[in-house]
């Protein structure tokens, strides 16, 4: 079984994210949105997710146009990125066979560029979804599809990867300069953070790449070691048997919960 997890270029509009919600079915486990990113992410699992995740892009292709995209989130195009992973990913750390994700990978480009007319980038492992950012278009042509965004819909980053944790962290009194230098000094290949200014509160967004080395745990402590923290919001879900590794008394400091894990939501 795979899971998909959808990054689109908008959240802000409620109609518009609960209308390509209701385009997932039955695969939609959870939704994430926020204004600030303008970014909603929309958690897949289930037999029928190469299905939703090609219902989902449509839907969102419809309904927005990126090229008027505003937001701090860095981003490609209106369906912005499309990872394929594993349900085995989340069970266990160590290699993971990526052949099922890859075959899905290739057959949603192929969608995206022949039904739609969108450039798809692949990453996974050949290249990671940064460097995709960094050179897209600017040296790297996309794997599938035209070699020009789409007026409308610009690109997407396409990929096939174990479990990722995305994961915020919400700074007291903390200015956007100091952020960037604390997400700078904690920058690695397992830890990758962004600093953002928000409507007067800084953030400091993470993608926990290696969660069973650096789970929200260890980079909520390692943040809170140079500045103090307001709140944590975990993106999407994560792995029960990561939940399992942090203690229970810290959960609600973390911002987590048992109702936050990808197999309570499918059992759901």
């Amino acid at each position: 079984m795979l899971t998909c997890i959808v990054n689109i270029s908008e959240g802000s509009r409620a109609e518009a994210i609960d209308e390509i919600a209701k385009s997932a079915g039955a695969s939609l486990l959870d939704v994430h949105s926020d204004p600030w990113h303008n970014r909603s992410v929309f958690s897949l699992g289930g037999p029928d997710v190469l299905d939703a995740s090609t219902r989902v892009a449509r839907a969102a292709w419809a309904l927005i146009d990126s090229s008027r995209h505003v937001g701090v989130h860095p981003r490609l195009g209106a369906v912005d990125v499309v990872p394929f992973v594993p349900m085995s990913s989340y069970e266990h750390r160590g290699s993971v066979d990526l052949e099922e994700a890859l075959l899905a990978r290739e057959e949603f480009a192929h969608f995206a560029a022949d039904e739609c007319g969108v450039p798809c980038f692949f990453y996974g492992p050949e290249r990671s979804l940064p460097d995709i950012r960094h050179h897209a278009f600017r040296g790297l042509s996309p794997d599938v599809g035209p070699l020009h965004p789409h007026p409308r819909a610009g690109a997407c980053c396409v990929g096939a990867r174990s479990v990722l944790v995305a994961y915020n962290l919400w700074l007291e009194s903390t200015s956007l300069e100091e952020a960037r230098n604390i997400a700078r000094a904690l920058r690695s290949n397992t830890l990758r953070c962004l600093a953002f200014s928000m409507g007067g509160a800084t953030q400091i967004s993470c993608n926990l790449v290696d969660p069973w080395t650096i789970g929200p745990a260890q980079a909520f402590d390692a943040v809170a070691a140079r500045a103090s923290i307001e709140r944590g919001e975990l993106v999407g879900l994560l792995p029960e048997h990561l939940l399992d590794m942090i203690p229970a008394s810290r959960w609600l400091e973390l911002g987590l919960a048992s109702d936050m894990t990808l197999e309570s939501r499918i059992a759901r």
